[in-house]
This record gives C-alpha cells, sequence and structure tokens, in this order.
C-alpha cells in the first residue's frame, strides 16, 4: 500500500510517500523480498516551500500544483494529513485550513480516500505517549521507516509521522 502523508501548511509543506508491503520488481538476486514487508518504507519526502512575498491565493496555488504533482508521479492510494489545532494567530489557522481544503480537493481529484489525524494520535502512534515531545518524535521516525535517516527538515519528518501514524491506525 502506498500513500501519501502530508503536515500541511502554505509556507512549509511537508509531504511524504510511503509504502507497506512488497513491491514488485524489489527483490534480491535470489529473488527474495529486499524490504521487510512489515516496515514501512519512505519513498520520497520534500519540504515545499513558497515565498512570502507572492499573495496567498499564488501559494494556494503552488501547494495544489505541488500536491497534484506528487500524487501524479507516486500514484499513492490513500491521503493521510494532519487535523489543524487551534494556534494562538488565528489568521495563519485561517490560512492553514485553507491550504488543507485545497490540498483535500486535490486528493478528491485524484481519487484517494482521505484519513485525518491529530496530533495526539500521531504521537502516540509514533511513539507510544501523547505528551511526546517533537524530539522524542523525530527521534522514534528513524527508527521505524527505513529511508527516513537523511530527512533534515522538521516538515518532512512531521509528514512521515502522520504516514505512521495512518499505517498503525489502519489494516492494510
Amino acid at each position: 500500500m502506498r500513500i501519501i502523508a502530508i503536515d500541511p501548511g502554505y509556507e512549509r509543506l511537508g509531504v511524504a510517500i510511503i509504502e507497506k508491503g512488497r513491491v514488485d520488481g524489489d527483490t534480491t538476486a535470489s529473488g527474495e523480498n529486499k524490504f521487510n514487508s512489515q516496515k514501512e518504507r519512505l519513498l520520497f519526502s520534500e519540504c515545499f516551500k513558497t515565498k512570502k512575498s507572492l499573495p496567498f491565493v499564488e501559494r494556494l496555488e503552488l501547494v495544489g500544483r505541488e500536491v497534484s504533482r506528487v500524487i501524479d508521479q507516486y500514484t499513492p492510494r490513500e491521503l493521510a494529513i494532519e487535523n489543524l489545532f487551534f494556534e494562538t494567530n488565528q489568521k495563519t489557522a485561517m490560512r492553514v485550513a485553507e491550504t488543507r481544503g485545497a490540498i483535500l480537493y486535490q486528493a478528491r481529484l485524484s481519487g484517494l480516500e482521505i484519513f485525518e489525524y491529530t496530533p495526539l494520535q500521531i504521537k502516540v502512534a509514533t511513539t507510544g505517549y501523547g505528551k511526546a515531545t517533537k524530539n522524542q518524535v523525530l527521534s522514534m521516525i528513524t527508527r521505524l521507516i527505513s529511508g527516513a535517516e537523511n530527512v533534515k527538515q522538521d516538515d518532512e519528518m512531521d509528514a512521515i509521522a502522520v504516514g505512521l501514524a495512518h499505517f498503525a491506525h489502519t489494516r492494510h
């Protein structure tokens, strides 16, 4: 099963493509599967950034186009996205909500099933503890998924955590 996982934002958008299970063609010379079919594998991640100098509607369009591009390139079946929690800055919260709307729209246009997770669900899924710190979550991600060892951007790591929460909450 291949999914796209997103940590939403209009300035910085964390995106990850994660796969669980055997992939055709991923075998050793002896014909064995290269990857543990029970462990998730990171295929792609990025921190997509938009320029502050652009009008918000252009930034929204860029985010939508990037999500569409990644979906077209990697053909995931499902979208896992973080739910919003209310911040102290209402304007930022509203803009992120609008960005989530553009992402959800692109996912539905592509026929993806959509799953949403709260920060609490993500922390529990990755660390087993709902009040885990950011550093504890990040530390666990590199232990839980192949391919995340070289990821440096927080937004990418957050997207990966969303994807891991999805696999922890669903049966594939």
